[in-house]
C-alpha cells in the first residue's frame, strides 16, 4: 500500500500525521499509511524514500528551500518561489516538487480580505514566507518583508527589496500595514511563550493578523493582536487546505 512522510528536523509540533492517518482510516484511501521522519540533513532524502519506500513526502522546517537542488524537477510555481513543500515520486523513482502552501494559504485568507487590507507586513524569510508572497503578489497587495537580522536580507530574490528588522517596526508603521502574517515558527509547541517582536499597540480593529502556526491554534502573537481588536486567523485551515492538495498529487 502507498506511504507517505513528513520530513523535517524536529517534528513534535506537527498535526500532519494525526491528521493524514485519520484520512487513512477510511475508503477510498483505507491502508494508506503516513509516517514522520525527522532528520539533521535534507541530503538524506533520497535515502529515506528507498529506506521506507515512500509514494511521497511533506517538507517542512527547515527544509523547505534546502530540500530543491535534491529533487529531478519541480513545477513552474516552485520555480519562481523558491521552496517546496510536497515531493512525489515519480513512477521512475524521480523526484518532483510542488509548493501546496500556495493553494491553502490563497484559499484561506481570501474570504478575510477587504479593500483597506492593502499594505502588508510579512514576518519571516524562510520557505514559508515564499507562499506568502507570491499570494500577495498575485492579489496585487503591497508587501514588506520583516527579518531578525540585516543578514537575512542576503536571502531576498530582488537587490531591490528591503528587508525590515524588527527594531524598525514602530507602531504608526504596524498601523499602516493592516494585514500582518506572522511565517516563523515563534509561539509554536512546546515554546508556547514565543512571539514575534512587534509593538502590538499600533494594531487595532481594521487589522487582520495571519498567524501560519497551528499549534496551538491561538498562540501569544495572536492572543495580543485580538485584545487589540485585530481580526486573527491561524493556520489549521491552511494545513488542511494544503494537505488536501498535497494528496490530490500523490493519487492523480
Amino acid at each position: 500500500m502507498p506511504r507517505f512522510a513528513l520530513i523535517g528536523k524536529t517534528l513534535g509540533h506537527s498535526w500532519s500525521k494525526k491528521y493524514f492517518s485519520q484520512k487513512f482510516s477510511s475508503p477510498p484511501w483505507k491502508g494508506y499509511e503516513y509516517i514522520n521522519l525527522e532528520t539533521d540533513t535534507i541530503a538524506e532524502i533520497r535515502n529515506l524514500v528507498h529506506q521506507y519506500q515512500l509514494d511521497g513526502m511533506n517538507i517542512t522546517i527547515p527544509f523547505k528551500c534546502s530540500v530543491i537542488p535534491f529533487l529531478d524537477g519541480c513545477t513552474e510555481e516552485v520555480e519562481k518561489i523558491g521552496a517546496v513543500n510536497t515531493v512525489k515520486v515519480l513512477e521512475d523513482g524521480k523526484l518532483m516538487g510542488y509548493n501546496t502552501d500556495i493553494y491553502g494559504f490563497e484559499k484561506s485568507i481570501t474570504p478575510l480580505l477587504h479593500s483597506h487590507h492593502n499594505k502588508a507586513l510579512i514576518l519571516g524569510t524562510g520557505g514559508a514566507s515564499k507562499a506568502v508572497k507570491f499570494i500577495l503578489q498575485k492579489l496585487n497587495i503591497s508587501f514588506q518583508m520583516v527579518s531578525r537580522a540585516k543578514e537575512s536580507e542576503k536571502e531576498s530574490e530582488s537587490e531591490n527589496e528591503i528587508v525590515l528588522v524588527y527594531a524598525d517596526l514602530t507602531p504608526s508603521l504596524i498601523a499602516e500595514h493592516t494585514l500582518i502574517i506572522n511565517t516563523t515558527p515563534l509561539g509554536m509547541h512546546p515554546n508556547l511563550e514565543g512571539c514575534p517582536n512587534i509593538p502590538h499597540e499600533g494594531i487595532g480593529k481594521e487589522h487582520l493578523i495571519f498567524d501560519l502556526v497551528y499549534n496551538p491554534l491561538e498562540t501569544l502573537f495572536l492572543k495580543k493582536a485580538r485584545l487589540q481588536g485585530a481580526q486573527t486567523k491561524n493556520g489549521e485551515e491552511m494545513l488542511h487546505l494544503q494537505a488536501e492538495r498535497a494528496l490530490e498529487i500523490w493519487t492523480e
